[in-house]
């Protein structure tokens, strides 16, 4: 056997020296210096290494005229990220290599990227280098992956998940840099696809079998049993030896493994793969040629020469894909070479060279489009017996603005799971898992407004029967779901059947995993959000104000102005006529008459003033002064007392003294009262209470009002639209939701189906079937205070003031400048004198 090997070295080096001979004759060989940094003490670096070797003597030996020759210059890092940089710094000052091969950690590749970067020096990483910052996006610029993509695998794993329309998933991934590496990407992919992603695990690469056990054992008490597994194939054995121990790998579990383990099924002992029965997953797919035949033996043959008990049965797609990345390296140093330049411009060359190639390699078509490697194909393989059979092929294709894919099968798309073939799984059943989902809902046990929520048990049959507008709305909305979901109601009460606690205690028990949801009349809040999700309102915003209706009163046309007000309004009418006559009547002949006469005239114009209708002429300037003032006072007046009036006759208030009149509220509701500033008030529990309250009034042990939000006014309206009416106020509350635990992926669908609804209008249509909307609505500006609105003395007590002092005013300017009244007062006296003259004449001396 020895001399075997010995006679074919001796004849690849003969080869070899001819082949060098024969490129002399074709002109100068130009060397380029390329790095390769890899752990060489360990299998995978040896592999590696091999590979990289055998890929050159490929290509070479198919392309001898070309002028360029790779030169490898290989260093051990040992495993030590510094030991890897100090080597590619001794490359690039001292060997001037054009490129280097390495970065078998992220660790590394980072390192290395920048270092690519500051010497403009492509680095082809087996590992990728952390994302760079948006603001600084060409850090990584020089790095170019030679490790496939993880955009595909993920995209891969969404298609399964979506294929069979699971909505719900436990992620179980291993602490390594690459178990961690692609879980934010499948989690971000996740949330977009709306799955929900119920728990995530974490398991170190050295967890004992005990810990894992107690992990799985955690998981196990979990509704939810698709598992998506993304962990090192080291740990592949551990974790399903301890799943089969638990029984979960019977029906109704689901396992999806990643290619990080699914690649390396046939390096795995048997023992193992028959404990991953039924596991179905993603593999990188390399179509079998003679090409790779050829490449597996001469790698298998060359390792086995070095060492003996290194065994290599089959390559690694990995593997795979660094020979061909270094036949892409190969050809584009030969492009590359067309040009005279320093190394920093050669090396911008180079990579431009290497992120254009594509073509066929050993593991398909290969392209390095921003820097990562693209090489498309996936399988979808489900282990059965003691292999992984191939069920369905998963294509990755990159078009110019964005990453679009489907999944392929014979040329088809492979969008439904019956595109795939006959899966087998765990437990041995070929029967599709269902995606259904099964739900515990709480509701609560009203004692009034039973038209949302109404709890019925039928003692003969041992049923209970839940009914009413939410309980409606939400069968509408999950009904019309992508998915099935099962649920049964569970009262929320206690041996009494009375309700077990407050609402907030039967939200809290979603919190605590008694219930999956809760529907009914529940109010979403900023505390209950803390720990629980809503579903958007189904139901009208805020909070009304329940009224009676007050009758109409005959003398309503009295309420503008107080009684004070009446009173002082007439003696000043009556003044101020009294002042016209007495400064028009020694001049006017309209003022002057008989007593009865002169008495009518002052009524007279000193009401008609009030309609602007006095026919009088007036000639006094002084007059004319106080009358204008008059007309001022009787404008402002009149306008006044018409707005009141019709403030009162459109807009009925209710008067609400600080003392005898109470507001009611719905018990269990305080906080709306609270946020309204409410003292005296009263708890009600239904419709028929509230109307009773209603109807008593403050006065009679009642109330004057009811505050509750708008869905419950709705329900009270239906039934006595025609003796009480609503006022809007402003939105407090923010209506009734569906709640359901933290992260839950049913918020968002039924919220989707709650906008649909609200939008078709099915909303409204269960609205008017519950309790038919006969609302009375009072205007918007409708609102409840204490002062009344009737207007007071002190409201005009300045214009009344300004109206007496120019009216005194006029009257002392008419005594003193005034002839005809000082005549007037000269014969007044002069008769009154006579008069006492001849009194004395009839008195004894």
């Amino acid at each position: 056997m020895e001399s075997d090997q010995r006679k074919k070295q001796a004849i690849l080096s003969i080869f070899l020296t001819f082949f060098s001979l024969v490129s002399s004759l074709h002109g100068e060989i130009e060397e380029t210096h390329v790095g390769l940094i890899l752990d060489m003490g360990s299998t995978e670096g040896k592999i590696v290494q091999s590979c990289i070797s055998e890929a050159l003597s490929d290509f070479y030996h198919k392309h001898n005229d070309y002028s360029t020759r790779v030169v490898l210059h290989s260093r051990d890092s040992k495993g030590e990220h510094l030991h890897a940089l100090s080597s590619a710094l001794h490359l690039l000052e001292n060997t001037k290599v054009e490129a280097i091969i390495g970065a078998q950690t992220r660790v590394e590749a980072n390192l290395l990227a920048n270092l690519g970067e500051a010497a403009k020096v492509p680095i082809m990483s087996f590992s990728e280098p952390s994302p760079p910052l948006p603001l600084n996006d060409d850090r990584n610029a020089f790095s170019v992956g030679i490790a496939q993509d993880e955009t595909s695998q993920v995209m891969g794993i969404n298609a399964i998940i979506e294929a069979y329309k699971w909505k719900d998933v436990i992620l179980l991934y291993d602490n390594t840099e690459y178990g961690n590496d692609m879980i934010p990407t499948l989690t971000s992919s996740f949330q977009q696809k709306n799955v929900y992603i119920a728990h995530k695990s974490c398991v170190a690469i050295s967890s004992t079998n005990e810990q894992i056990f107690e992990e799985l054992r955690t998981l196990m008490k979990l509704k939810t049993k698709v598992f998506v597994v993304h962990i090192s194939h080291l740990l592949v054995p551990h974790l399903f030896s301890n799943v089969n121990k638990l029984g979960m790998m019977s029906e109704g579990y689901t396992w999806i493994l990643t290619s990080a383990s699914m690649n390396f099924l046939h390096f795995m002992d048997s023992n193992v793969i028959e404990s991953m029965q039924g596991v179905i997953g993603l593999k990188s797919y390399i179509p079998p040629s003679t090409r790779l035949q050829n490449l597996t033996s001469k790698v298998r043959n060359k390792l086995y020469m070095e060492d003996p008990n290194m065994k290599v049965s089959e390559l690694s797609a990995d593997k795979i894909w660094v020979y061909d990345a270094t036949w892409a390296l190969a050809e584009a140093i030969e492009r590359a070479s067309i040009q005279n330049s320093t190394r920093s411009k050669h090396g911008v060359v180079l990579l431009r060279e290497i992120l254009q190639r594509r073509f066929t390699g050993l593991s398909g078509e290969i392209q390095f489009p921003k820097g990562k490697l693209i090489s498309g194909t996936l399988e979808i393989v489900n282990v059965i017996g003691k292999e992984a059979r191939r069920v369905g092929f998963w294509f990755f294709e990159e078009k110019t603005d964005k990453a679009q894919s489907h999944m392929l099968n014979n040329g088809r798309n492979l969008l439904l799971s019956n595109h795939l073939k006959t899966i087998r799984w765990p437990g041995g059943s070929k029967r599709q898992l269902s995606s259904e989902i099964k739900l515990r809902i709480g509701v609560p046990v009203r004692v009034g407004f039973k038209e949302l929520v109404r709890v019925e048990h039928d003692l003969q049959t041992n049923k209970t029967n839940v009914t009413g507008f939410s309980i409606d709305v939400f069968k509408t909305a999950i009904s019309a779901l992508p998915y099935k979901v099962h649920y049964e109601f569970f009262p929320f009460e206690n041996e009494h059947g009375v309700m077990a606690g407050t609402y907030s205690d039967l939200v809290y028990q979603v919190y605590l995993q008694k219930y999956d949801a809760v529907v009914g009349d529940i109010t979403i809040t900023s505390n209950r959000s803390q720990y629980v999700d809503f579903t958007m309102p189904y139901t009208d915003l805020g909070v009304g104000i329940l009224v009676p209706n007050r009758k109409d009163n005959m003398w309503i046309f009295l309420k503008p102005l107080s009684a004070y007000l009446w009173i002082t309004s007439a003696c000043f009418f009556i003044l101020t006529g009294f002042i016209v006559w007495l400064i028009e009547r020694p001049v006017n002949q309209e003022f002057q008459g008989t007593t009865s006469q002169q008495i009518g005239t002052i009524l007279w114009f000193s009401f008609s003033t009030l309609t602007f209708a006095h026919r009088e002429k007036i000639l006094s300037n002084l007059a004319k002064f106080v009358v204008i003032i008059w007309m001022f006072v009787v404008l402002i007046l009149t306008s006044s007392y018409t707005a009141t009036l019709a403030s009162m006759m459109t807009v009925k208030q209710i008067r609400m003294d600080s003392i005898g009149n109470y507001i009611g509220y719905q018990s269990g509701s305080l906080g709306v009262t609270v946020n309204l500033n409410f003292k005296e008030i009263k708890p009600f529990r239904s419709v028929e209470e509230y109307a009773d309250a209603l109807s008593k009034g403050s006065k009679h042990g009642g109330v004057s009002a009811i505050i509750d939000e708008l869905p419950y006014i709705n329900i009270f309206l239906a039934k006595y639209s025609s003796d009480y009416s609503l006022i809007k106020t402003k939105s407090t509350t923010n209506g009734f939701a569906f709640v359901f635990p933290k992260g839950s992926k049913l918020v968002h669908d039924l919220s989707t189906q709650i906008r649909h609804m609200r939008e078709e209008g099915k909303l409204l249509d269960l609205e008017e079937t519950w309790f038919p909307r006969k609302t009375s609505f009072m205007p918007d500006d409708y609102t409840i205070s204490s002062p009344s609105n009737t207007l007071g003395l002190y409201n005009f007590l300045g214009l009344f003031l300004v109206s007496g002092v120019s009216s005194a005013v006029a009257l002392f300017l008419f005594v003193i400048f005034s002839r005809s009244f000082r005549n007037l007062i000269k014969g007044q006296l002069q008769l009154v004198g006579g008069r006492l003259q001849r009194l004395r004449m009839f008195l004894p001396l």
